[in-house]
C-alpha cells in the first residue's frame, strides 16, 4: 500500500540539509501546486549552462546526477517519511536533462522538450506506471522519471529528424 503523498507538509527549514536541498530542487519542490512542473521548470536554466558539452560529457554527467540523484531522494524521502513526496524533484530534472541529450539548439526545442517531458511523466505509460507503482526508494523514485526523459527524447528526436 502506498502512503499519502500528502501526509507530511514541507517548509523552508527542509532546506537547511544540502541533501534536501538537492532532493528538493534547490527549493521548488515546496510549491504547493504543481512541484514536478516547477521542479522540470528550474531543470531548464541548468540545461542552458549544459548544452554546449560535448556529448560524452553531458551524459556522464546526467548519470553522475542520476546516481547522485539514487542517494539524494532515498535520504529525503526517509527524512520526510513518504515515499516519493511530491516535493522531491531531483528526478524531474535527470528526467528533463534526459530528453535534452543531443537536442537541437533553440528556444522551441527546449519548451518543446519540457511539454514532452511533463507529458509522458504525468500521464505515465506503460511501462512508466508500472515502475512508479511497483520500484521502491531512490532508485523507484528516480527510474520513473528516467523512463519519461527517454520517451521524450524518443520523440523530441523523431521530430528533429523529420522536421
Amino acid at each position: 500500500m502506498r502512503e499519502d503523498k500528502h501526509s507530511r507538509r514541507l517548509n523552508v527549514a527542509d532546506l537547511a540539509d544540502p541533501r534536501h536541498f538537492l532532493a528538493l530542487g534547490m527549493g521548488s519542490g515546496l510549491s504547493p501546486k504543481a512541484p514536478g512542473t516547477l521542479g522540470t521548470l528550474v531543470a531548464v536554466p541548468l540545461y542552458l549552462l549544459l548544452q554546449g558539452l560535448p556529448l560524452w560529457v553531458y551524459l556522464l554527467l546526467v548519470l553522475a546526477a542520476f546516481v547522485l540523484g539514487v542517494w539524494l531522494c532515498e535520504v529525503t524521502a526517509r527524512n520526510l517519511g513518504v515515499h516519493d513526496h511530491p516535493g522531491i524533484v531531483w528526478d524531474e530534472f535527470v528526467g528533463y536533462w534526459l530528453t535534452m541529450a543531443a537536442a537541437p539548439q533553440g528556444w522551441q526545442w527546449v519548451l518543446l522538450g519540457f511539454v514532452l517531458f511533463r507529458l509522458f511523466d504525468i500521464a505515465k505509460p506503460w511501462p512508466i506506471h508500472q515502475a512508479d507503482r511497483h520500484l521502491s526508494g531512490g532508485f523507484g523514485i528516480m527510474f520513473d522519471d528516467v523512463l519519461a526523459g527517454v520517451y521524450a527524447w524518443l520523440v523530441l528526436q523523431a521530430l528533429a529528424f523529420y522536421l
